[in-house]
């Protein structure tokens, strides 16, 4: 539902920050998959219980932040 925000053209702007939030976290050497974004309306509880599981397994699956293992040394 790009563009069907109720505050007219939010989504939009948050779809372009969350894409300059990937490209930054790939120039960082992070996975751009850590950040995602998703359009739903608030009947659609189906798709979003289903977005935060897959969401939640590929979290999972890419581990934890390389940047706390450094940090930690």
């Amino acid at each position: 539902m790009p563009g069907e925000c109720h505050y007219l053209e939010g989504n939009v702007s948050a779809r372009r920050r969350v894409e300059r939030v990937k490209d930054w976290l790939a120039q960082i050497g992070l996975e751009p998959g850590r950040v995602a974004m998703f359009n739903l309306s608030a009947a659609m509880a189906g798709q979003f219980t289903t977005i935060a599981a897959e969401m939640t397994e590929q979290v999972i699956a890419l581990g934890p932040s390389p940047l706390r293992r450094r940090s930690a040394v």
